[in-house]
């Protein structure tokens, strides 16, 4: 492990809540949500008790692929506001004790990035990975011709308007000549610009970044060992500069990440040597956002009853046992690239148990926007900046407007051309209508985090113990509390043994007689520990 300093205290306790920005809340009636949206909507999120925000990336873009192709990595974008006021929302925020943390995109910029343009025309910089002309005249496997008076071709990250930014390669390789070391003068300007980024907001009020493609800067890095000790010398400079912000990483391996300097590691949909199978096994039934290379396999919070909680118990226990207590993992609901918890067949009856689950166990909660009142996963929107990257995955159906009312555009725009559709579902839920009712997904959300807020051994610091790794999947956390939760729609019992359960402190569809606990089809419960 590297001598970082610990990890900020509010971390520990931090319930995150993703907004993707376009989506949440339109002040000005443009039909593209805002900050000063965002701001009027702050009120619903310290009614829900989240104390952590993480905004999809907000800068200067051509929206190539919704904002994370940067073309100006100092300033907004004007559709969401000014730099003042994403100041102004910080600052609401904060006074809220909501701390609010950025999307930095460190591998690629935009290609109409001023440093790529510059780059585009003069041979002698170095800022991304630029390959020569091969004899015939073409270009690379995998890197796309110059767009400018430069010959040869640059290394895209992910879309062809994305340029690399040239971190350096891990490995030299005498038939490729244009791998630069991890220490040349491209790499080392780039690593001071990442620096340069951090400190400008973090300086304005920011409490930290989420760091997309995280594993993705030096190239040819088959151990990330390049990759991480960039990472690690920026964990030391923000230990030195800014000692309470924090790190989260998209890399979806913890225990490869939070080594190398993050506080904070997302289980995903991809990542790792199983390719993200821990989330995908928990809430991945097959339809929404899929990639046909994944292996089909049956979630654990399916009807069916078929899947397993074991991939994600088993990889949380790797993860945990390899972080030693120097960092967290957290554990979404969704996100903007990955389903919907509230997706094809799966109903709204089935929710609770899976916030149940998300909000008892030691990961950080990560809530994406709309999933406490049960949004849904849209089908078959048009491709919409980027959002669709294959025949079965298509990101836009989880991007959809925030459902606040049933006014125009659920609430969240007065435009009558929204980002996206809002779901044209009759009974699609909203804030407002389970705001008005006790018995809605939106108060059990809330209920659940005041519990884990007021109640250490439910959070990320308190021990777990597995007693039952099926239907019902049955847990004790930090030696008080028991936990059991029925993904599937019959009924299921389970011998307790030695534990005895006491009070419900939260329930739904489960009894206990003796030493058996029943939990109904879909049912959930949090019980107080005898002894």
């Amino acid at each position: 492990m590297n001598s970082f300093r610990p990890a900020p205290a509010w971390l520990a306790d931090a319930v995150f809540y993703q907004i993707y920005p376009q989506s949440f809340a339109d002040s000005n009636g443009d039909g593209i949500g805002d900050f000063d949206g965002i701001a009027e909507r702050l009120d619903h999120l310290v009614w829900l008790g989240v104390n952590t925000v993480w905004l999809n990336p907000c800068f200067v873009s051509p929206f190539g692929d919704a904002g994370y192709d940067v073309a100006d990595y100092l300033n907004v974008a004007p559709r969401y506001g000014s730099n003042d006021d994403l100041a102004k929302l910080v600052d609401r925020a904060g006074r809220r004790g909501i701390r609010v943390l950025l999307d930095l995109v460190a591998g690629h910029t935009s290609a109409e990035h001023p440093w790529f343009r510059a780059s585009a025309n003069d041979p002698d910089d170095h800022r991304y990975v630029w390959a020569p002309e091969g004899r015939s005249g073409g270009t690379p496997e995998g890197f796309v011709a110059s767009p400018g008076s430069r010959p040869g071709a640059y290394l895209p990250n992910f879309f062809d308007f994305q340029p690399a930014l040239n971190f350096g390669y891990a490995r030299e390789n005498s038939a490729e000549p244009w791998r630069q070391p991890v220490d040349a003068e491209g790499p080392r300007a780039n690593r001071e610009a990442l620096r340069t980024i951090m400190d400008h907001w973090l300086s304005l009020g920011l409490s930290g970044f989420r760091v997309d493609m995280a594993a993705s800067l030096v190239k040819d890095d088959p151990d990330k060992a390049g990759t991480s000790e960039i990472w690690t010398e920026l964990r030391h400079w923000l230990d030195r500069t800014h000692p309470d912000a924090v790190l989260l990483s998209e890399w979806g391996e913890p225990e490869v990440s939070v080594p190398a300097g993050f506080h904070t590691d997302f289980f995903l949909h991809f990542g790792g040597p199983t390719d993200g199978l821990a989330l995908r096994s928990l809430w991945s039934n097959g339809t929404g956002t899929v990639n046909d290379t994944w292996d089909p396999l049956d979630c654990f919070f399916d009807p069916s009853g078929q899947g397993s909680p074991r991939p994600f118990v088993e990889a949380w226990q790797r993860a945990s046992s390899a972080l030693r207590g120097s960092g967290f993992i957290s554990l979404p609901t969704a996100n903007h690239d990955f389903s919907r918890l509230n997706c094809g067949p799966r109903t709204a009856e089935q929710l609770p148990a899976a916030f149940a689950f998300q909000l008892t166990w030691p990961t950080l909660p990560a809530i994406y926007y709309g999933d406490e009142i049960g949004m849904r996963y849209v089908p078959d929107l048009p491709d919409t900046e980027g959002s669709v990257l294959g025949p079965r995955y298509n990101r836009a159906g989880s991007r959809t407007p925030m459902q606040w009312d049933d006014g125009p555009n659920a609430g969240f725009s007065t435009s009558d051309h929204p980002y996206l559709p809002v779901d044209p579902a009759p009974d699609r839920p909203t804030v407002a209508a389970q705001r008005a009712d006790d018995r809605s997904l939106l108060h059990l959300v809330r209920r659940l985090i005041a519990l884990r807020t007021t109640t250490p051994e439910l959070g990320s610091g308190g021990s777990v113990e597995v007693l039952h790794a099926g239907y019902p999947f049955v847990y004790v956390r930090g030696g008080r509390y028991l936990v059991v939760v029925n993904p599937q729609q019959g009924q299921t019992s389970y011998r307790l043994g030695r534990v005895r359960p006491g009070r419900a402190l939260e329930s739904s569809g489960v009894a206990i007689d003796g030493d058996t606990v029943t939990a109904q089809g879909f049912g959930f419960g949090i019980f107080d520990v005898i002894g």
